[in-house]
């Protein structure tokens, strides 16, 4: 497995739990649970992804610019999710950033999958971008499991 499959995987269950969570309505127990996986996923993804993905990514010419735009685009969705924790689950003004929250999620996983992977796989070396997946994975399942 490479670090794009490793990341790639991880991106489908983050889809998936902004598919479910855009559907939800009021202050549900559902609603509730998808916001805080959701969370969960964005918060272990983003340092996980930053310290195997984009760290060995900074120092390159060609990656360091959207290296940083990704940084950048994590600390953006932080955000929003700082904004929905503040916010009624109850009011529409909630299902509004949450929705915001996805379009960004999902643009961002566009950016990665279809402009930085490319970029990044002429970077990588096959060696490291098996061994940038082993640590990946390690991060993920030991955020997962603690």
């Amino acid at each position: 497995m490479t670090i794009f499959e490793a990341i790639r995987a991880d991106h489908d269950i983050q889809r998936a739990l902004c598919d479910k969570l855009k559907k939800t309505e009021g202050k549900t127990e559902l609603r509730k649970q998808l916001f805080e996986a959701l969370k969960h996923e964005l918060d272990i993804h983003a340092m996980a992804e930053e310290r195997h993905f984009y760290s060995p990514l900074i120092h390159n010419d060609m990656m360091q610019e959207h290296a940083r735009h990704g940084i950048a685009e994590h600390h953006e969705m932080d955000e929003l999710v700082e904004e929905l924790e503040k916010t009624d689950m109850t009011s529409p003004g909630w299902l509004v950033t949450a929705k915001k929250l996805c379009e960004k999620v999902e643009h961002h996983l566009e950016d990665e999958e279809h402009t930085f992977f490319q970029l990044a796989g002429k970077v990588f070396s096959e060696s490291q971008k098996t061994g940038l997946a082993k640590e990946y994975r390690s991060a993920m399942d030991k955020e997962r499991s603690a």
